[in-house]
């Protein structure tokens, strides 16, 4: 029998093809990097033994054909080499994939994916045993007859067609090639299963479609091999679908059990040895499922663990956040444990971050963790709130927490070391307890009453909260709503303090000062309601409606033909506000004033913040043509120096320097005693070209003194308090009247005692005075050349309102 010429061709053929692949596949390993060099490696090891196999499938089919039926014997022996061929390379193939970057994450998804694909490949030979075996037989009279080497290679393809797509669809997210690798490897496996098939009972041509096969998937190995990209990066698959991968193959062997069932068939001993090995498979499989599950639950607890402690705790400092200290104190409540709590805020932190950054705020702030851990004991919760706001949570009674408040004020304020140089800070503390059971809002709210009122205080203190702080609180709450609407609700009045000429005691000028009487709270005092006005940012509105109301009563008494001027106080934040100079030019203009009787008061507390900006708003007021006062002289910041460069007219001498307690006598003279502060501060302002107002005369014996010192005007109690506009200006006409005695008009009807008693200082020689500015017949003040020299700022700058000078109305509330 003489060799068909196609067979030959097909043989050839299929080798060429084989043979090309895996050539291509060993020569393309050389160039492969070293992350895919060990896979690659081993699919070309698979792939050079398929090829032997493949051949001798060949070699055998071409020199059997001539007496193919009588060499039964011989084929069957070759059919065992493919078979042992085909399986050996599909294991290769297999684990060489595996290998493979992206397509496993770990052993034990591994082990997992073995036991899917032992599952998948079980339902696939045992779909193709019922329909190859009695009574179904689909092939009909080709159904060969089972033999060894036939059962091998069916489970060999099995394998690899059930493990090798189920793992890269399952292992990665990114497929496309490796997919293409996978379906390839399981077809050179099916092609030694036809080869092994055709040797061993089908004949030449289940070889060569064999062969065809094995051949193909061959090529496509290398190809899709050697594409890889080296540089991708494989995303494992987190999702668990064991349970789809089970549904799958347990649902067709159950139609396939079922089907043979129904034709009358019958289950081998072999056919349900694949059933265990199924079940088996399922069992194992879903025994890691569950292990996994616990395993993940429990490193899920670990972490769910660990954040919920980093949310209760401050990354900065390692101490607890707000969330920890709130968590502490529902503890220690709910098992009704008593506790103190003590809240700190380190005064002038603000300062470091302006001044050294904030990198060295957040060591200082670092440095404070350190020392309130280092100090408080093991059952104490330090923790930080916020910014520069710490907390200690205290187990114990408040003699306790006092002495741990004491140490954590001195540990505290010692010095910071940082590389530009120490920092130091100090802290104030505010302290609250319960002995009972705690209620965490009140507990905390106590606290943060108590820091407030030691801040307020002075900083760099404990405050242990007084229940009196509830009812402060609630006053301020309600004052400062009642507040805005004070000014519509025509809650709000002028007083006016005289200014009197000394020694008579005559007024001829005034302070406006702003009072408040309320329907309901009745009259709020100016020391209560006027720095209330300052935080809540009313203090502009408010000295707005000052300004207008002073103005528009010096106007209607300058047109009754009273001689007199009216101040008006300005607070150091309206001094900022860059359209006071226009507000007060509408205020002159709108109610007809002489721009020289309108005198702005400012404290001296404003020059102790940024001096050359104070000296070009207060120049530009004066362009306008008022006069500036410098309120409170000698109770604080100002300088010699300060005083020569800022634009002022007058100074009012405060009250401090004015109450002297012995009153000195001059060396070998008669004359009357006199305050030697108001002598220096007269000559001073005298030769600076300023008038000079003494504050607060409220004895015949100061009021003998400033005049000794030659000071020509005065104001305070012996002067006539603050009195409504009708009132002062009874006093200004009773003061021109023919009759008017020189110091019974200084305080009206109500004061006669005090009216004796100035005339009697009338009447004692007065000491010559010091140079002066010139005083016009009325006793105004009339700025001289020197004074008005000075106003000199080139640069135009505007100011802010008109306000009401609170340091001394406190005083004189």
């Amino acid at each position: 029998m003489h060799l068909p010429p196609g067979v030959a061709i097909a043989a050839a053929l299929s080798w060429l093809v084989a043979a090309s692949a895996t050539a291509l596949l060993t020569v393309g390993l050389r160039r492969r990097p070293g992350s895919h060099r060990p896979a690659l490696t081993l699919l070309a090891v698979a792939a050079g033994i398929a090829l032997v196999g493949l051949v001798s499938g060949l070699a055998a089919t071409l020199v059997s054909m001539p007496h193919w039926v009588h060499e039964q014997g011989q084929r069957t022996g070759w059919a065992t080499v493919v078979s042992v061929g085909t399986a050996a390379s599909g294991l290769i193939f297999l684990v060489g994939l595996f290998r493979l970057p992206g397509v496993v994450a770990s052993t034990a998804a591994t082990a997992r994916l073995l036991l899917d694909g032992l599952m998948m490949a079980a339902a696939l030979w045992f779909a193709g045993w019922v329909l190859v075996s009695e009574p179904t037989r689909i092939l009909g009279g080709a159904t060969p007859k089972v033999c060894l080497p036939i059962l091998l290679a069916t489970a060999s393809a099995a394998l690899t067609a059930g493990i090798g797509p189920l793992a890269v669809c399952r292992g990665v997210a990114t497929r496309g090639r490796l997919l293409v690798l996978a379906v390839a490897i399981a077809v050179v496996t099916a092609g030694g299963l036809g080869v092994a098939v055709g040797l061993c009972r089908s004949g030449p041509t289940l070889v060569l479609v064999g062969a065809g096969l094995s051949s193909v998937g061959l090529l496509a190995v290398a190809l899709s091999a050697l594409r890889l990209d080296p540089e991708a990066r494989f995303e494992p698959d987190g999702v668990d679908r064991s349970g789809q991968n089970a549904l799958i193959p347990m649902l067709a062997m159950t139609v396939s059990a079922t089907y043979h069932l129904v034709q009358g068939g019958r289950f081998t001993p072999l056919s349900v040895g694949v059933c265990a090995v199924e079940g088996f498979a399922l069992v194992a499989r879903q025994y890691l499922a569950v292990r996994d599950v616990r395993a993940y639950a429990a490193r899920l607890a670990e972490r769910e663990a660990h954040f919920r402690e980093l949310a209760h705790t401050d990354a900065l400092t390692g101490l607890a956040n707000r969330r920890g200290l709130l968590r502490t104190l529902h503890r220690r409540a709910a098992a009704g444990i008593p506790c103190v709590l003590l809240l700190l805020d380190l005064d002038g932190f603000k300062h470091v971050n302006d001044v050294r950054g904030h990198d060295a705020g957040d060591a200082v702030l670092a440095e404070v963790g350190r020392r309130l851990r280092e100090t408080l004991g093991p059952d104490d919760v330090a923790a930080r709130l916020g910014g520069d706001e710490f907390a200690v949570l205290l187990s114990g009674r408040a003699q306790e927490a006092d002495q741990v408040a004491e140490r954590l004020l001195a540990v505290l304020g010692r010095a910071h070391e940082q590389p530009e140089g120490p920092v130091f800070l100090s802290v104030s503390i505010g302290v609250a307890g319960c002995d009972g059971e705690p209620e965490v809002e009140m507990l905390l709210r106590h606290a943060d009453l108590a820091l407030r009122y030691a801040k307020q205080r002075g900083k760099s203190r404990i405050e242990r909260y007084d229940a009196a702080y509830d009812q402060l609180l609630r006053r301020r709450t309600t004052l400062e709503h009642e507040l805005r609407g004070a000014i519509g609700r025509d809650e709000l009045r002028l007083v006016f303090q005289p200014v009197a000429s000394l020694p008579s005691v005559r007024p001829v000028g005034a302070e406006a000062l702003l009072r408040w009487r309320h329907p309901e709270l009745g009259n709020v005092r100016p020391d209560e309601f006027i720095p209330l006005a300052e935080e809540c940012g009313m203090i502009a509105t408010l000295g707005a409606w000052v300004l207008n109301q002073a103005c528009r009563q010096l106007s209607r008494w300058l047109a009754d033909g009273h001689d007199v001027w009216v101040s008006v106080n300005v607070s150091p934040r309206e001094l900022h506000d860059p359209e006071y100079v226009v507000l007060v030019a509408d205020a002159l203009r709108r109610h007809g004033v002489p721009p020289q009787r309108l005198v702005l008061e400012v404290t001296e507390h404003a020059v102790a913040t940024d001096l050359d900006e104070l000296i070009r708003r207060l120049a530009a007021l004066r362009r306008t043509g008022v006069r500036i006062a410098l309120d409170d002289f000698g109770a604080g910041y100002s300088s010699l120096g300060q005083l020569r460069r800022l634009p002022i007219d007058i100074l009012k001498i405060d009250h401090g320097l004015v109450a002297e307690h012995e009153p000195v006598r001059p060396e070998g003279q008669d004359g009357p005693a006199f305050a030697p502060m108001v002598d220096i501060v007269m000559r001073l302002g005298h030769q600076l070209g300023l008038e000079v107002i003494a504050e607060g005369v409220t004895t015949p014996t100061e009021l003998a003194a400033v005049v000794a010192a030659g000071c020509r005007f005065g104001q305070g109690a012996l002067c006539g308090w603050g009195v409504p506009a009708e009132h002062l200006e009874a006093m200004l006409e009773a003061a021109t009247s023919p009759a008017a005695r020189p110091a019974g008009a200084a305080s009206g009807s109500r004061s006669s005692g005090r009216a004796g008693r100035a005339a009697e200082a009338d009447s004692r020689p007065a000491a010559p005075p010091a140079p002066r500015l010139p005083q016009s017949a009325s006793g105004q003040l009339t700025p001289g050349v020197a004074s008005a020299s000075r106003a000199d700022s080139p640069t135009p700058v505007n100011q802010h309102v008109g306000s009401v000078d609170s340091s001394r109305e406190m005083r004189q509330a």
